[in-house]
């Protein structure tokens, strides 16, 4: 053994002595404070479906965010053409606009998800697709699965070919529709080919980390501190048994008493108080002994639970009382909503649309659509309310009742769009018709 070796295993052993003494330790914060090191699918997929604050951040983010289905249009005129209408009638038939909801649920807790396609090609999941004939009708069935290492949908092979355009990029996923949730009646496992699938992510690959990893160590928090307090309540509501025993006692006479031998007397003491402790109508026998309760003063956790959520809504730019909702007695201000609002516009714009588009894409590459210069019209959900526009609408009409006999300061007209109403037709004559 040389000098390094040396001076290496004795640093160990004072480590192990005086746990937290050296910098590399005591600066672990992931360790001393109870985090994992690395958050895996498994884990952010468990505290998505047992934690309620993480449950409706994902909840109401993708609520919020798909809280009315975009349009499909192929021109801009205000009515609806035929073609339009029959791809929003398919749509709604494989209903494919909740799939991608549901694939945007799943993105967020797993990093990324995805949609698989079904085509009437005659061709296995496994194959490219050429072209699909019977337009809309071609278009079978939309599978959204999870995606993540461990779950649903996983990257089986790469393209490792430099000189490929697809270099870098899935070569061939693996489906095990069995892999993630209840196992009951799941029995698809395929390889799929990259173009039946759209990844749902926020740039669109398979390499993103789940939203939820950011708070994670704020759930854990929050976790600890609403778990100790129940735990805690509860043990004080029952009260802890501390056992004195008398001066003059006789282990003898009590092993007798309880049928065990003098060396098995404390193991049956602790069976005895185990099962005292589980329930509140059970009794404590005891001889010799004076069964007293140990009071518990539990702190005010208000403050680090509190703190907790923040950082997490914070991680998920989520307003707290929007996260909450009435659960603190109070509603989210009219502040808390816009910026709310403007958060997942912003998801509209920056990640729905852009993978709504790769679909209609793939859809006109493949021959389940025309070539056409597909547009996507989806309300903006910063837009004020009706209710906000009639308000708005009063207003200019009451300081264009003010002006009195001076020039107004709005058009009727101007006050019509205001309201939310583009204006009246205009009129026919004889001659229009």
């Amino acid at each position: 053994m040389n000098a390094l070796q040396y001076i290496a295993n004795a640093v160990r052993r004072v480590e192990t002595m005086f746990p937290g003494y050296f910098p590399a330790a005591k600066h672990n914060h992931y360790r001393d404070f109870g985090w994992p090191d690395q958050v895996s699918f498994s884990q952010v997929y468990a505290i998505y479906h047992r934690n309620g604050l993480g449950k409706a951040a994902v909840e109401k983010t993708v609520l919020k965010t798909w809280q009315d289905d975009p349009e499909i249009w192929e021109s801009a005129e205000a009515k609806e053409s035929e073609g339009e209408a029959d791809l929003r009638q398919r749509f709604e038939d494989l209903m494919l606009w909740q799939a991608m909801a549901e694939a945007d649920r799943r993105s967020l807790v797993g990093g990324y998800a995805g949609l698989i396609f079904r085509f009437a090609d005659n061709k296995s999941f496994d194959q490219p697709v050429d072209r699909v004939n019977g337009g809309l009708d071609g278009l079978v069935e939309v599978i959204p699965a999870w995606g993540g290492e461990g779950a649903q949908l996983e990257v089986a092979e790469w393209v490792t070919d430099q000189e490929d355009p697809n270099y870098g990029k899935p070569k061939l996923f693996r489906f095990t529709e069995s892999a993630v949730g209840d196992t009951q009646n799941q029995v698809r496992q395929f390889m799929v080919h990259p173009d039946r699938v759209l990844i749902w992510s926020r740039d669109g690959t398979v390499h993103c980390r789940s939203e939820l990893e950011a708070g994670y160590n704020d759930l854990l928090d929050a976790e600890k501190v609403k778990g100790a307090g129940g735990e805690g309540f509860y043990k004080a509501a029952r009260g802890n048994p501390v056992l004195e025993a008398d001066k003059d006692l006789d282990l003898n006479n009590m092993a007798q008493a309880m049928g065990v031998p003098v060396t098995e007397v404390a193991d049956a003491m602790n069976e005895q108080v185990e099962d005292f402790q589980k329930g509140f109508d059970k009794l404590l026998m005891v001889q010799g002994m004076q069964a007293k309760t140990l009071q518990i003063t539990l702190p005010t956790g208000d403050t680090y639970f509190n703190a907790a959520v923040n950082c997490f809504a914070a991680s998920f730019m989520i307003p707290v009382k929007i996260l909450l909702g009435s659960q603190t007695g109070e509603r989210a201000s009219t502040e808390d909503a816009n910026e709310w609002n403007l958060v997942n516009n912003a998801r509209r714009v920056k990640l729905a649309k852009p993978r709504i588009r790769a679909m209609l894409l793939l859809f006109q590459r493949v021959g389940i659509l025309p070539e056409r210069d597909w547009t996507i019209n989806w309300a903006d959900l910063t837009e004020a309310s009706r209710d906000k526009k009639i308000e708005r609408a009063i207003k200019m009409a009451d300081i264009n009742q003010k002006q009195g006999d001076m020039e107004r300061v709005w058009t009727p007209e101007e006050i019509r769009v205001a309201s939310g109403d583009e204006g009246l037709a205009p009129e026919t004559t004889e001659d229009d018709e």
